[in-house]
């Protein structure tokens, strides 16, 4: 199997999004950065975000490199509501006044059993997880309903459906998003916004480098039988930003090669 790296560092470019603009929120690395990646192969132009201003130029110059276009804008998206919003302005300035495809990466996972999870850990979950994500849908949903078109999608989690016994804030905050997800489908849906989730499973990023024999005894009893690349998350946020999906709206797309839905053993 090819290695996420090899495959970003070789995407073919399409049309299949050209004309349109992006904004991935944490896309400086890991997940985002993929989706950040693979969205301005396919010709959109791609607003790359993330604490780390170095970092989101790397991702920016890999895009130009590849014959894309990006921009990297710094963003703490557990900020304060007014200081996502200067964000969300500073994004549509970037990209030409409007935003077409929204979507809400970044995340934060701390805490782990519940009498340890500490005060900033709660707050960071529901201020990065739930809290930027309304805020920012709130901020640019409206004006993709005014145009008539635009995508949101959200990323989510396996654990958002299954109970596990070593974190049980972060999974709610992921089922949180599920919710949301179906709440603006339903809200602005029929003026010509769609909104999804993508569902990850235990996916190899940089974040999850120091946990990674315990990622591969997570899925070696699933389907797939190893950790998801960013990458695989990256197509299926493509699929539910392009036109194939236009009929797609509220749904979950689970892509965490069967942890989720199957027991081997």
């Amino acid at each position: 199997m090819r290695t996420n790296e090899e495959i970003l560092s070789s995407l073919p470019l399409d049309d299949a999004l050209k004309g349109r603009t992006a904004l991935v929120t944490g896309s400086s690395g890991g997940i985002g950065e993929a989706i950040a990646r693979v969205l301005a192969a396919s010709g959109a132009e791609v607003v790359v975000s993330g604490r780390d201003a170095g970092r989101a130029q790397d991702v920016v110059s890999a895009i130009a490199q590849a014959g894309g276009r990006a921009h990297a804008l710094t963003a703490d998206l557990g900020a304060e509501p007014d200081e996502i919003r200067a964000f969300a302005r500073r994004a549509q300035e970037a990209l030409g006044g409007e935003i077409d495809i929204l979507v809400n990466n970044a995340g934060v996972y701390p805490g782990f059993l519940t009498d340890a999870v500490t005060d900033e850990e709660m707050q960071a979950l529901w201020a990065t997880n739930i809290r930027a994500p309304h805020v920012l849908v709130a901020a640019l949903a409206p004006r993709m309903a005014e145009r008539g078109s635009g995508t949101i999608v959200n990323i989510g989690s396996w654990m958002a459906r299954v109970g596990v016994p070593y974190k049980a804030l972060y999974p709610a905050t992921k089922a949180a998003v599920e919710q949301l997800t179906r709440a603006w489908a339903a809200e602005f849906g029929p003026r010509g916004v769609r909104v999804n989730t993508v569902a990850p499973g235990a996916t190899a990023t940089r974040g999850t480098a120091a946990s990674a024999d315990q990622l591969a005894e997570m899925t070696r009893a699933t389907p797939a039988g190893s950790p998801v690349r960013p990458v695989d998350i990256a197509y299926a946020v493509r699929f539910l930003a392009s036109d194939e999906a236009v009929f797609v709206h509220g749904a979950t797309l689970d892509v965490d090669g069967g942890i989720a839905a199957t027991r081997l053993r």
